[in-house]
């Protein structure tokens, strides 16, 4: 599979008491699809998924998977610092129909190399959906280096990587093994145009929960050739995507989500409401939608 395109990361919706909210990630996976969105992620960064139980974990995939009906794929985030763990539920998310599985660094643990190409080797030799590997080390606290990714792009099953270190050295190391067997994504809303003209095919994109229609814009505009007026939307809509990360993600698109009249709901401790100063700074940064 070849990934490219706007790929939504995914909020979880809440209800009042906490619980996952299933009733809104229907509707939101609905709107998604019809507003162009070319595939989701769910269960990544901006899921949440931190603060969930596995149960929980598999309703949203299980939820997700069932509202879309293949219309569009749908990416699960499978990571762990436990190798283990994240075979298990690559694994279960494999056998529950997930088209792709994104996994991320060993957190705290870290590894060396070796450890490292092995964590996501594991996985890759144990199941045949395609694998986006996941790079944030400002999350993470480790990387992927250049070459543990080039010996994880040889293999078969390994598809793409979500490049989300914001380093542009780094993108470019990277972008001498994009092939056809292999891609890269933007994990930086902030850097869409940047990473594409490195040779990146699209988007994991926390502003997509906001604007999709815009967000799939830029990516086929600039995929088809059209880099100016690729470029005008990444300037135009840059100052809201700076907002929605000047408290920690997905603190702030959820406030903004909400503001919308989306009514997403709340967060899991330690994620809490936004500061009186950052709910000024996204309903500033909201004059652009209207």
């Amino acid at each position: 599979m070849r990934f490219s395109g706007s790929y939504v990361a995914l909020v979880t919706p809440f209800q009042r008491d906490g619980s996952v909210d299933f009733g809104k990630l229907r509707e939101l996976a609905l709107w998604h699809v019809a507003q162009g969105t070319d595939g989701i992620v769910v269960l990544g960064t901006t899921g949440e998924s931190s603060t969930m139980s596995h149960e929980e974990d598999a309703d949203v995939v299980r939820c997700v998977i069932d509202a879309v009906g293949g219309k569009i794929p749908v990416v699960c985030g499978a990571g762990s610092n436990s190798t283990q763990t994240q075979l298990e539920k690559s694994r279960q998310y494999h056998d529950m129909g997930a088209d792709g599985l994104l996994l991320i660094t060993p957190y705290y643990n870290k590894a060396n190399d070796e450890g490292m190409y092995r964590h996501f080797a594991t996985v890759a030799d144990a199941v045949d959906t395609p694998i986006i590997l996941y790079n944030v080390p400002g999350r993470t606290g480790c990387a992927i280096s250049p070459a543990c990714c080039a010996r994880l792009a040889k293999h078969p099953n390994v598809a793409a990587i979500k490049e989300a270190s914001g380093n542009i050295g780094y993108a470019a190391q990277i972008a001498k093994l994009v092939g056809d067997d292999f891609a890269m994504l933007s994990g930086n809303d902030d850097m869409i145009v940047p990473m594409m003209s490195l040779g990146a095919s699209g988007v994991i994109s926390v502003w997509a929960n906001i604007c999709p229609k815009a967000c799939h814009d830029l990516v086929a505009s600039f995929a088809a050739g059209d880099v100016a007026k690729a470029r005008a939307i990444q300037l135009r809509y840059l100052d809201l995507i700076d907002a929605l990360f000047c408290e920690v993600n997905p603190i702030p698109v959820k406030e903004v989500m909400n503001q919308l009249g989306m009514n997403v709901g709340g967060y899991r401790l330690p994620l809490c409401e936004i500061s009186e100063a950052g709910r000024a700074r996204v309903r500033r940064a909201l004059e652009v939608l209207r």
